[in-house]
């Protein structure tokens, strides 16, 4: 599989920007990139500030799947737009 460049940027920075704990875009019905701050300290004046991004792109998990499901239902077209955040 391939992904774009431009997608996997969009979801770092989303989630940098919005200091939530993960970010998820939708790309197609059975494509996911998602990234999750492993490791984040908080504040920035901290001394210890490091932060961390795991990055999955892949198949959606079984939460995923379900909301997914509820889009079609919605009549969301794909790629969804917005990118989801978890806090």
């Amino acid at each position: 599989m391939k992904f774009a460049r431009k997608d996997i940027a969009d979801v770092i920075e989303v989630l940098m920007t919005a200091e939530a704990l993960k970010a998820t875009k939708y790309v197609a019905k059975n494509i996911t990139i998602k990234a999750k701050r492993k490791c984040f300290k908080g504040r920035i004046d901290h001394r210890d500030c490091r932060v961390e991004i795991v990055l999955t792109m892949g198949s959606p998990n079984y939460a995923e799947r379900a909301f997914i499901k509820d889009c079609i239902k919605a009549g969301e077209k794909f790629p969804i737009k917005n990118i989801q955040l978890k806090y």
